[in-house]
């Protein structure tokens, strides 16, 4: 069985953890108002009023003038993250992050220590509470694409049990709205709506066959999720051949130095996990989602293997300036990973020929060792602060 754990509005709950004087208040975090900043995430009480993650920080004052806004901590959200993350690896060692806030994890072979899925879950979700005092909603399934959405039904401190049989797969599924599946957006819904098909039980009547002559390769992909099938393992970073971060926008985003500062903490997000799991990656990857759900990757192989954040960022940031077209803006999704990774040891003689990279990997590995001991604001980037002016 699988877990999917998702923390309630994590940057913003975070703040109101630490500043009990925000709690009931419409709370924002994300760039300022005055400039060209977006919404980095909302707390419920401020979505109430139509700010969502991604918008202009203007449009969302607009639209809650008595929100706080407060300026993004991502090294402090990450350092709560590492904290969840610990408690996640107490119950199994198969966890998959998908971002600092949510993660996919494989309880299957914990049964025998600390019971069924689902009372694993509950026990995850005591202890964020009890332990970090912040909330997660929990989606309990037999595979990803289930747990996913069970984790998604019933936010915020959501907890959603998927049984293993056929009939109580379909039973969960059919009643949801066919946007629910993974690669339905604009261009196929309305393909769906003029097919009269509004639900996941009405495509389900639908052959693989007539999918397939309808939308392609991504007709079987949605036979497939419409019966609730999905057999992605959970991959571990220790296991991984890709060390990847992504982020889904709640609205489109078309303005390319928004998009580079979001690039930025992808990057540093997968250059620490990098470090800390002793890797190097030669190949940098991007993800790109177009408004339309068109999605392309593009990828660049650098000389040598490395964790240093500087030559990842340099490496994703060029991929995004010169090799995405302008017709996949504006962008619904972001993704940054790093491929053919290498043990950081085997590296160490080669890679310190180099005095540039030294200094960039000492940069890095000090900077990690006073974070580690002062917190993460203790120390932050030059172009970290460019983005919280933007």
């Amino acid at each position: 069985m699988i877990l999917h754990v998702d923390m309630d509005a994590f940057y913003a709950s975070v703040e109101e953890r630490d500043d009990p004087r925000l709690v009931g208040r419409p709370v924002i975090v994300g760039g300022t108002p005055e400039g060209r900043g977006v919404v980095a995430a909302a707390n419920y009480e401020a979505r109430r009023f139509g700010v969502h993650s991604a918008l202009a920080s203007a449009t969302a004052r607009r639209l809650c003038p008595q929100a706080v806004v407060l300026p993004p901590r991502m090294d402090y959200y990450a350092a709560v993250s590492r904290e969840i993350r610990a408690i996640f690896e107490r119950y199994t060692p198969l966890v998959e992050p998908l971002s600092l806030d949510e993660a996919f994890l494989d309880v299957t072979g914990s049964a025998g220590l600390f019971g069924p899925a689902e009372e694993i879950g509950r026990r995850i979700k005591d202890d964020v509470r009890r332990e970090v005092r912040l909330v997660a909603s929990v989606g309990v399934a037999p595979n990803k694409f289930l747990a996913k959405i069970a984790s998604d039904l019933e936010k915020p401190d959501g907890f959603v049990v998927v049984r293993e049989d056929e009939d109580s797969v379909q039973a969960f599924l059919d009643p949801l709205p066919v946007g629910r599946l993974w690669g339905v957006g604009r261009v196929t819904g309305a393909a769906f709506a003029r097919l009269g098909i509004e639900t996941i039980g009405e495509l389900r009547e639908l052959s693989a066959a007539t999918l397939a002559r309808l939308f392609g390769r991504t007709g079987a992909h949605l036979w497939n999720l419409a019966h609730g099938i999905d057999d992605r393992r959970v991959v571990p970073d220790r296991e991984a051949k890709v060390i990847s971060h992504e982020t889904t926008f709640a609205a489109d985003i078309a303005d390319i130095e928004i998009l580079r500062a979001w690039l930025l903490e992808l990057t540093e997000q997968v250059a620490r996990r990098l470090r800390r799991h002793q890797l190097c990656g030669r190949t940098v990857h991007i993800k790109v989602r177009a408004a339309d759900f068109q999605t392309i990757t593009r990828a660049h192989t650098l000389p040598r293997a490395t964790n240093v954040t500087d030559e990842l960022w340099q490496a994703a940031a060029r991929l995004l300036d010169e090799r995405v077209p302008p017709r996949y803006l504006p962008v619904r999704l972001l993704g940054m990973g790093v491929s053919g990774l290498t043990a950081e040891a085997r590296l160490q003689q080669e890679l310190f020929v180099d005095e540039g990279h030294r200094k960039q990997g000492q940069l890095d590995t000090v900077a990690d060792a006073i974070q580690e001991r002062f917190g993460n604001e203790a120390l932050r980037r030059g172009s970290r602060l460019r983005r919280r002016d933007r």
